[in-house]
């Protein structure tokens, strides 16, 4: 029978009611109460990391989980994260990078609705996840939600109420759960040897751009001298506008020249980007070696850049490291 060690952060599954909305209050050993037909096989531990509202997440917690996680890696088949659905996609993300070439399972999950609740997705969340925790098969960072399972730096949250909240973007589903059996789409566990690998820092001087039109190319001046890079949601396949009110070419031209990072994606969440279509986005490209994030995820995105950025601060090794696909994060590659 497999060992699998819940680690407990708080989020809508932890909830119950209070004064001013919903909190977390519900612990680990709390949650598992609800799912015992868990027991039938596997066996866990709970341990309580933070108790939050996944609002309030940051790379300190994720680096708080990834250490709790290395402490009992030895002693344990397979790990379950309960996470607020929020900020889901960003944590598992994170942790992808920060723990690579796991051949055991790191499940995420979480739910629409509180654990407490008579009509609720956490349960059938929570059950799902530890039988996929259990599962020999398994291995990764995964999100498991609504009998899918995704990769972690695929998923991304689309929906705000309904309980299939997630989807994986630009890459199929690894896994669904159905009638508690587990159907493989893609099952690579074996096709990598190398050992479990811990990462111990991230630099979260990152910040996001979204565009909108008539944006002042100004505030980039802004986040790009507070930052050590900044991620630019442009519009379609990805271009900067350029025109008698707004010139971003001559702003990015400044950032670039001292060495801030500076990373092109889109806003559209399917198909992803490619600058090199119209003139808008080739150029700009072309003249300042802009990384692009093609297939990525913005989660993924993010939290690859505060991994390497805490690595390294050289453009091109950053450069490097980007468009090295880890954990299925980038497939479309054309630099």
């Amino acid at each position: 029978m497999k060992h699998i060690l819940l680690l407990g952060t708080g989020g809508t599954i932890a909830c119950k009611r209070g004064e001013n909305g919903l909190t977390p209050l519900l612990t680990g050993d709390e949650l598992l109460s609800y799912v015992p037909d868990a027991k039938a096989f596997c066996e866990v531990d709970a341990l309580q990391v933070i108790n939050i509202d996944s609002t309030n997440m940051h790379p300190k917690y994720w680096l708080m989980l990834s250490r709790a996680i290395e402490e009992h890696y030895d002693n344990y088949d397979g790990f379950v994260i309960c996470h607020g659905t929020d900020t889901m996609a960003y944590t598992a993300a994170a942790m992808s990078y920060l723990i690579q070439h796991s051949q055991k399972p790191i499940v995420i999950t979480g739910a629409q609705k509180p654990i407490d609740l008579d009509v609720t997705d956490a349960r059938t969340n929570l059950l799902d996840s530890l039988r996929f925790a259990s599962c020999e098969r398994a291995h990764g960072v995964t999100i498991v939600f609504d009998g899918k399972v995704i990769a972690g730096t695929r998923g991304k949250k689309e929906r705000s109420k309904s309980y299939n909240a997630f989807s994986s973007i630009n890459f199929p589903c690894l896994a669904v759960i159905q009638d508690d059996r587990i159907l493989f789409y893609i099952d690579d566990k074996w096709q990598d040897k190398r050992r479990v690998s811990f990462c111990h820092t991230l630099n979260d001087r990152v910040s996001l751009l979204k565009l909108i039109p008539s944006m002042d190319s100004k505030i980039l001046d802004y986040m790009a001298e507070h930052n050590d890079a900044v991620v630019i949601e442009s519009f379609g396949v990805g271009g900067l506008p350029s025109n008698d009110s707004v010139d971003f070419y001559e702003t990015i031209q400044k950032w670039v020249s001292q060495g801030k990072i500076i990373v092109m994606t889109t806003q559209v969440t399917q198909e992803g980007s490619n600058m090199s279509v119209y003139e808008v986005g080739k150029k700009i490209k072309a003249d300042f070696g802009l990384i692009e994030s093609y297939d990525m995820t913005l989660e993924a995105t993010v939290t690859k850049l505060m991994w390497i950025l805490g690595q390294t601060k050289d453009p091109d090794r950053v450069k490097d490291l980007f468009y090295q696909t880890v954990e299925h994060d980038i497939l479309w590659n054309m630099a």
